[in-house]
């Protein structure tokens, strides 16, 4: 709950390119995040609420600030379309076939977790070159957005790859077992 209440703030402040706040703002969240995980994994006290609410705000979180890196023009428009095409992809698929009652068990890919990784990371180098530029940083900003513009539509093909397989098997199952 807490990374959904820093993030209007967080959006805010880059916004009006306050970037030590937005940062230090970022920080909070990611922390928030991993404190979370620890203390529902280390007291055994994970809820069916907080299994879809986390993804629900690492995924708002992560989206918003590609939207906003964006309008403030230091993420190309480019990488951003790439990015949120490929969510709400993944976010029509995985509803479809939750609605359908096709497939219930949607988690992510290897591919997946690694794309989210680089954009984590890529959000906080542009977020920190934005605080500190530094030789070098600006060289790692540029390659972990490129890596993102290649990766997220590479890990979108897998995830459909992975459902037309998915639900083939499981049509095959299906008109299997009424034989």
């Amino acid at each position: 709950m807490l990374r959904l209440f820093v993030l209007p703030f967080l959006v805010i402040t880059i916004l009006y390119r306050h970037w030590g706040l937005a940062f230090g703002l970022l920080w909070v969240a990611g922390v928030s995040d991993g404190l979370d995980g620890l203390l529902a994994r280390k007291l055994q006290q994970r809820t069916t609420l907080g299994q879809y609410l986390d993804p629900i705000a690492d995924k708002l979180l992560l989206s918003t600030l590609f939207v906003v890196l964006t309008h403030v023009g230091v993420i190309p428009r480019f990488v951003t379309v790439l990015v949120l095409s490929r969510d709400a992809g993944i976010l029509l698929i995985a509803t479809l076939l939750f609605a359908t009652g096709t497939l219930r068990n949607f988690p992510p890919s290897k591919l997946g977790k690694l794309n989210t990784l680089v954009q984590i990371l890529g959000v906080l180098t542009v977020m920190t070159w934005e605080v500190l530029p530094r030789p070098g940083l600006e060289d790692l900003r540029s390659a972990l957005l490129w890596t993102i513009a290649v990766m997220a539509p590479m890990s979108a093909a897998e995830y459909a790859w992975i459902v037309i397989h998915r639900v083939g098997i499981q049509d095959a199952l299906d008109g299997a077992s009424e034989e």
